[in-house]
């Protein structure tokens, strides 16, 4: 062995046995993986990976998702010695309160950390989201000669990420995309914590990659660093297909009775078993945390090498502002994520008393306002653009240059290219998610998705962590309740509103009418940490008259007082969405018996929660107990504004195949019904 390999031998056992013994310490975490994929880890980082430890946010860096997100001290380890600000005593607290290595990667925690991850599958579906938006972002910025956008996504995935249907779903696409910059390691050990890979998955990885029309290598050892080099490097080199390199590898390698096996990979070693991997592999027993002297000098070339390719590209950005001060000024804007200072200028009310129209009708006319404002909104539906309005028109497809080569047609004319702003998902609810999720992660676009609001339970995951991560994501649900009609039960959302509603951080709008919607989108994108859902209805809403009372703006509240009989009622009727108008219908009837009544307008809880008390108290104040919520959806959640005394108007199981307005009748949700209860109640 070469001086240069046992040296670089000693780097990939350091990995390895900060990772065990920040695992041993903490009592918890997965020791098995941080043992088996260092050494590829390590060719990565240390050889290829373009990024700069004392700048994590710059630009042009190549991006690194740890799929397996349970292998977090993998990643610990590496960010440690390659010069992240994460220190020893922050690797010796691995897994406890407050410190910054907690027991899955999180963004915005961790220094070097791209995305949170663990569920498995979903860091890489994030992936193939940043490839498409490096791709968008070079086609959009780059000029002959000046490529500020030139960066790869790598992406370290298990087996238990390959199992996932969302790798299937992500990865085709990627495949069809012909997303040359992306890079999978795929860490192949035959093994996940129930025990052997064949007790599940006996398929052929590589070939199923081929099929989606990846490049795909493989690699016999996990342990030979020169061959994964080579690898690596190749895969950088073709540029017209996204890359899979199948590493074999042995999960908790070294560990003299659990290498191999499935008590390598979700508990700590244990003393006796970490004892006899560090005889095994030739590393000291005493102290534990130990780093080389040599170990440290070797990464610290990576500090370097760092601050070079940032001073780099920075001396070419300057050159790019000289010859393209235009697009330098976009792009400055599109990278920090502000939104052009005129964009609010493109809306434009809809006058009450105009023509009926369905909020998602609506929505698709504000869209097209807002696409020619702004340059950054891109995104798509699952395969239903005829159906949820969502089409950017005149912003072309997102697909490779080279996709008409294979005898295909697009559904618009124009050129395909990566500047495309519509990009087709295809019959991929939970892949569409998780790659605008992380098309938001890369930065330089406002990624938007569309479905049917009853397929939201196929994209919880990706909204879930969008949330929890913080992102300016717009998910776009449509045919939002019973009023879908004919197509019967399986497309009628009951619960699903209500089921976003309760998740941290989520932001969910359901308007009543076209003004509402317009509001709506002013909310979504004025939020710049988030993720807004927006509900649109299938049918035609009217557009209400608020010249008496209020105004849609008041939307930005979360809930607002649209109209009242007296300024102090007996009953308040409280509503959302297509239930609006049968609320003021209702309303309406009640006033002229002499019954002093309100209708409250409550498109989002969150925002109407976040208001002063004192504000809230005038929207619903609480000596007014008479009060009735409208909603066509379960029932449960609706005691926290009607309390125990009010009604609530709802679904009480699922809907049924018929006209909607029939449905709205045999279910109870009618102007007649509100009155009924209105009388019970107040006698």
């Amino acid at each position: 062995m070469s001086g240069k390999q046992e040296l670089e031998n000693k780097c990939i056992n350091t990995i390895r046995f900060l990772a065990a013994d920040a695992i041993e310490k903490a009592k918890s975490g997965h020791p098995g993986m941080p043992l088996g994929a260092a050494a590829a880890a390590f060719t990565l980082f240390a050889r290829h990976l373009k990024h700069n430890p004392k700048n994590p946010h710059w630009p042009d860096r190549d991006r690194f998702v740890l799929s397996s997100g349970h292998a977090s001290m993998l990643l610990y380890a590496l960010l440690h010695l390659t010069g992240y600000n994460l220190s020893l005593d922050d690797i010796k607290d691995f897994r406890q309160w407050g410190s910054l290595t907690p027991g899955h990667p999180e963004f915005h925690h961790t220094p070097g950390v791209e995305v949170t991850t663990g569920p498995l599958g979903q860091g890489l579906a994030n992936a193939v989201g940043m490839a498409i938006a490096e791709a968008g972002l070079a086609a959009r910025f780059n000029r002959a000669g000046a490529k500020i956008i030139d960066h790869y996504t790598y992406a370290m995935a298990g087996d238990g990420d390959m199992m996932e249907g969302v790798t299937a779903e992500a990865c085709a696409l990627a495949g069809h995309l012909r997303l040359g910059k992306l890079i999978v390691l795929y860490d192949d050990n035959a093994v996940s914590l129930a025990g052997s890979t064949a007790l599940s998955f006996t398929e052929n990885v590589e070939m199923r990659f081929k099929s989606y029309d990846w490049h795909v290598q493989k690699i016999k050892d996990g342990n030979d660093v020169a061959a994964i080099d080579r690898a690596i490097t190749k895969a950088k080199k073709e540029t017209r297909r996204p890359s899979l390199i199948c590493i074999k590898s042995t999960i908790g390698f070294g560990a003299p009775c659990k290498q191999g096996s499935c008590e390598a990979h979700g508990a700590p070693l244990g003393p006796a078993e970490l004892q006899g991997a560090k005889t095994a592999l030739g590393w000291p027993q005493e102290p534990s945390f130990y780093v080389p002297e040599d170990v440290h000098k070797y990464f610290h070339k990576s500090l370097n090498r760092g601050k070079k390719w940032d001073r780099l590209w920075q001396e070419e950005l300057h050159n790019y502002q000289g010859t393209n001060p235009e697009l330098f000024s976009e792009f400055s804007c599109t990278i920090s994520g502000e939104l052009p200072p005129d964009w609010e200028t493109a809306l434009s009310s809809f006058p009450a008393g105009s023509q009926d129209i369905a909020t998602r009708k609506a929505s698709e006319t504000i869209m097209q306002l807002l696409a020619a404002k702004i340059p950054e909104m891109a995104g798509g539906s699952a395969d239903l653009n005829p159906s949820t309005f969502t089409w950017l028109k005149g912003c072309g497809d997102f697909q490779s240059p080279a996709t008409s080569s294979r005898g295909l047609h697009g559904q618009v004319g124009g050129v395909w290219s990566y500047q495309g702003r519509n990009i087709h998902f295809g019959v991929r609810e939970h892949a569409m998610g998780s790659i605008a999720v992380g098309m938001a992660l890369h930065g330089g676009f406002i990624p938007y998705t569309a479905t049917f609001l009853t397929f939201a339970d196929y994209m919880r995951p990706p909204i879930r962590l969008a949330a929890l991560m913080g992102l300016r994501v717009i998910f776009i649900f449509t045919h939002d309740s019973i009023g879908v009609g004919e197509d019967g039960p399986t497309h009628q959302p009951i619960e699903q509103i209500m089921n976003m509603r309760q998740v941290p951080n989520l932001t969910v709008i359901r308007p009543a009418d076209a003004n509402e919607t317009l509001e709506a989108w002013r909310m979504a994108l004025s939020k710049t940490t988030g993720p807004t859902v927006l509900v649109f209805s299938r049918q035609n809403l009217p557009v209400l008259d608020r010249t008496i009372c209020a105004e849609a703006a008041n939307t930005q509240y979360g809930g607002y007082i649209l109209w009242e009989s007296a300024a102090d009622p007996e009953v308040i009727l409280i509503a959302t969405g297509s239930e609006v108008p049968i609320a003021l219908e209702a309303a309406h009837r009640l006033a002229s018996v002499d019954i002093k009544v309100r209708v409250v307008s409550l498109p989002c809880w969150n925002i109407f929660d976040r208001q002063p008390q004192e504000y809230r108290n005038k929207v619903l104040p609480p000596q007014i107990t008479a009060r009735i919520a409208i909603e066509a959806g379960v029932k449960l959640g609706w005691e926290h504004y009607t309390g125990l005394s009010g009604k609530i108007i709802g679904m009480e199981g699922f809907g049924a195949s018929a006209p909607g307005p029939v449905l709205y009748e045999k279910f109870g949700i009618t102007a007649a019904n509100i009155v009924i209860t209105a009388v019970e109640l107040l006698s």
